[in-house]
Protein backbone atom coordinates (compact mmCIF):
# COMPACT_ATOMS: atom_id res chain seq x y z
CA UNK A 1 0.00 0.00 0.00
CA UNK A 2 1.42 3.34 -1.11
CA UNK A 3 -0.76 6.33 -0.26
CA UNK A 4 -0.04 9.67 -1.87
CA UNK A 5 -1.30 12.68 0.09
CA UNK A 6 -1.71 15.91 -1.85
CA UNK A 7 -2.45 19.08 0.11
CA UNK A 8 -3.89 22.11 -1.66
CA UNK A 9 -3.38 25.71 -0.54
CA UNK A 10 -6.34 26.79 -2.71
CA UNK A 11 -4.57 30.09 -3.18
CA UNK A 12 -4.98 31.51 0.31
CA UNK A 13 -8.42 30.00 0.92
CA UNK A 14 -6.93 27.12 2.89
CA UNK A 15 -3.43 28.33 3.73
CA UNK A 16 -4.73 31.50 5.42
CA UNK A 17 -6.13 29.46 8.35
CA UNK A 18 -4.52 26.02 8.05
CA UNK A 19 -0.80 25.58 8.69
CA UNK A 20 0.11 23.69 5.51
CA UNK A 21 3.63 22.77 6.67
CA UNK A 22 2.25 21.26 9.89
CA UNK A 23 -0.37 19.33 7.90
CA UNK A 24 2.29 18.02 5.51
CA UNK A 25 4.48 16.84 8.41
CA UNK A 26 1.46 15.18 10.01
CA UNK A 27 0.69 13.32 6.77
CA UNK A 28 4.31 12.17 6.41
CA UNK A 29 4.10 10.45 9.80
CA UNK A 30 0.92 8.54 8.89
CA UNK A 31 0.99 4.78 8.31
CA UNK A 32 1.01 3.72 4.67
CA UNK A 33 1.83 7.18 3.30
CA UNK A 34 4.65 7.09 0.76
CA UNK A 35 4.41 10.54 -0.84
CA UNK A 36 3.24 13.90 0.53
CA UNK A 37 3.14 17.00 -1.63
CA UNK A 38 1.53 20.40 -1.38
CA UNK A 39 0.70 22.83 -4.15
CA UNK A 40 -0.86 26.26 -4.51
CA UNK A 41 -3.70 24.84 -6.62
CA UNK A 42 -3.99 21.04 -6.63
CA UNK A 43 -6.58 21.26 -9.42
CA UNK A 44 -4.03 22.87 -11.79
CA UNK A 45 -2.60 20.91 -14.71
CA UNK A 46 0.89 21.04 -13.16
CA UNK A 47 -0.38 19.46 -9.94
CA UNK A 48 -2.40 16.86 -11.86
CA UNK A 49 0.73 15.91 -13.80
CA UNK A 50 2.59 15.57 -10.50
CA UNK A 51 -0.07 13.13 -9.23
CA UNK A 52 -0.03 11.16 -12.49
CA UNK A 53 3.79 10.95 -12.41
CA UNK A 54 3.75 9.63 -8.83
CA UNK A 55 1.24 6.94 -9.82
CA UNK A 56 3.00 5.96 -13.05
CA UNK A 57 6.37 5.72 -11.29
CA UNK A 58 4.89 3.25 -8.79
CA UNK A 59 5.28 5.53 -5.77
CA UNK A 60 1.50 5.74 -5.23
CA UNK A 61 -1.37 3.26 -5.59
CA UNK A 62 -4.06 5.26 -3.82
CA UNK A 63 -4.58 9.00 -3.45
CA UNK A 64 -5.79 11.34 -0.71
CA UNK A 65 -6.51 14.92 -1.71
CA UNK A 66 -6.74 17.50 1.09
CA UNK A 67 -8.46 20.40 -0.61
CA UNK A 68 -11.91 21.82 -1.27
CA UNK A 69 -15.28 20.12 -1.49
CA UNK A 70 -15.48 16.86 -3.45
CA UNK A 71 -18.49 18.40 -5.20
CA UNK A 72 -16.11 20.77 -6.97
CA UNK A 73 -13.40 18.44 -8.26
CA UNK A 74 -14.09 14.78 -7.42
CA UNK A 75 -14.80 13.78 -11.05
CA UNK A 76 -11.72 15.68 -12.15
CA UNK A 77 -9.44 13.89 -9.65
CA UNK A 78 -10.97 10.49 -10.47
CA UNK A 79 -10.19 11.12 -14.16
CA UNK A 80 -6.60 11.94 -13.20
CA UNK A 81 -6.26 8.55 -11.49
CA UNK A 82 -7.71 6.75 -14.52
CA UNK A 83 -5.35 8.59 -16.89
CA UNK A 84 -2.46 7.43 -14.71
CA UNK A 85 -3.59 3.82 -14.91
CA UNK A 86 -5.24 3.06 -11.57
CA UNK A 87 -8.87 2.64 -10.57
CA UNK A 88 -10.71 5.91 -10.11
CA UNK A 89 -12.08 4.46 -6.88
CA UNK A 90 -8.67 4.59 -5.19
CA UNK A 91 -9.34 8.22 -4.22
CA UNK A 92 -10.37 9.86 -0.98
CA UNK A 93 -10.92 13.60 -0.52
CA UNK A 94 -10.59 15.50 2.77
CA UNK A 95 -12.56 18.74 2.54
CA UNK A 96 -10.27 21.06 4.50
CA UNK A 97 -11.51 24.25 2.87
CA UNK A 98 -15.27 24.33 3.59
CA UNK A 99 -15.02 22.18 6.72
CA UNK A 100 -11.92 23.76 8.27
CA UNK A 101 -10.43 26.90 6.80
CA UNK A 102 -13.65 28.73 5.99
CA UNK A 103 -15.37 27.97 9.30
CA UNK A 104 -12.58 28.00 11.90
CA UNK A 105 -10.16 30.84 12.53
CA UNK A 106 -8.67 28.92 15.47
CA UNK A 107 -8.06 25.19 15.53
CA UNK A 108 -8.46 24.89 11.74
CA UNK A 109 -5.15 23.04 11.51
CA UNK A 110 -6.14 20.54 14.21
CA UNK A 111 -9.46 19.85 12.50
CA UNK A 112 -7.68 19.52 9.15
CA UNK A 113 -5.36 16.92 10.71
CA UNK A 114 -8.38 15.03 12.02
CA UNK A 115 -10.10 15.03 8.61
CA UNK A 116 -6.87 14.05 6.90
CA UNK A 117 -6.28 11.20 9.37
CA UNK A 118 -9.79 9.89 8.64
CA UNK A 119 -9.22 10.09 4.89
CA UNK A 120 -5.87 8.31 5.15
CA UNK A 121 -7.45 5.57 7.28
CA UNK A 122 -10.19 5.13 4.70
CA UNK A 123 -7.63 5.10 1.87
CA UNK A 124 -5.90 2.15 3.54
CA UNK A 125 -9.14 0.17 3.08
CA UNK A 126 -9.87 1.21 -0.52
CA UNK A 127 -10.17 -1.51 -3.12
CA UNK A 128 -10.46 -1.03 -6.88
CA UNK A 129 -14.05 -1.53 -7.92
CA UNK A 130 -15.19 -3.05 -11.18
CA UNK A 131 -17.91 -1.24 -13.06
CA UNK A 132 -20.61 -3.52 -14.37
CA UNK A 133 -23.12 -2.95 -17.13
CA UNK A 134 -26.38 -4.69 -16.40
CA UNK A 135 -29.51 -5.04 -18.47
CA UNK A 136 -32.43 -3.13 -17.03
CA UNK A 137 -35.85 -4.69 -16.71
CA UNK A 138 -38.34 -2.13 -18.01
CA UNK A 139 -41.08 -3.04 -15.60
CA UNK A 140 -42.41 -1.62 -12.35
CA UNK A 141 -43.95 -3.08 -9.23
CA UNK A 142 -46.68 -0.98 -7.61
CA UNK A 143 -47.58 -2.08 -4.10
CA UNK A 144 -51.09 -1.13 -3.06
CA UNK A 145 -54.26 -1.04 -5.12
CA UNK A 146 -55.72 2.12 -3.63
CA UNK A 147 -56.33 5.30 -5.62
CA UNK A 148 -52.66 6.31 -5.49
CA UNK A 149 -51.45 2.84 -6.51
CA UNK A 150 -53.92 2.57 -9.39
CA UNK A 151 -53.01 6.07 -10.59
CA UNK A 152 -49.30 5.26 -10.42
CA UNK A 153 -49.86 2.00 -12.33
CA UNK A 154 -51.82 3.77 -15.08
CA UNK A 155 -49.21 6.54 -15.46
CA UNK A 156 -46.33 4.06 -15.58
CA UNK A 157 -48.20 2.03 -18.17
CA UNK A 158 -48.68 5.16 -20.32
CA UNK A 159 -44.89 5.64 -20.19
CA UNK A 160 -44.39 2.18 -21.65
CA UNK A 161 -43.53 0.20 -18.53
CA UNK A 162 -44.96 -3.23 -17.88
CA UNK A 163 -46.71 -2.84 -14.52
CA UNK A 164 -47.29 -5.38 -11.79
CA UNK A 165 -49.93 -4.16 -9.32
CA UNK A 166 -49.98 -5.98 -5.99
CA UNK A 167 -52.82 -5.61 -3.47
CA UNK A 168 -53.16 -7.57 -0.22
CA UNK A 169 -56.98 -7.40 -0.26
CA UNK A 170 -59.12 -9.50 -2.65
CA UNK A 171 -60.14 -6.39 -4.63
CA UNK A 172 -58.54 -3.08 -5.56
CA UNK A 173 -59.82 0.32 -4.53
CA UNK A 174 -58.34 0.71 -1.07
CA UNK A 175 -60.30 2.96 1.27
CA UNK A 176 -62.49 4.18 -1.61
CA UNK A 177 -63.88 0.66 -1.90
CA UNK A 178 -65.30 1.02 1.62
CA UNK A 179 -67.30 4.18 0.84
Amino acid sequence: MKIGVYVCHCGENISSNVDIDELVEFAKSSEGVSVVRDHLFMCSEIAQEMIRDDIKSGKVDRVVIAACSPKNHEKFFRATLEKAGISKYMLEIANIREQCSWVHEKNATEKAKSLLASSIAKARKLQPLEELCLDVNDSALVIGGGVAGITAAIELSKMGFKVYLVEKEPSIGGKDDEV
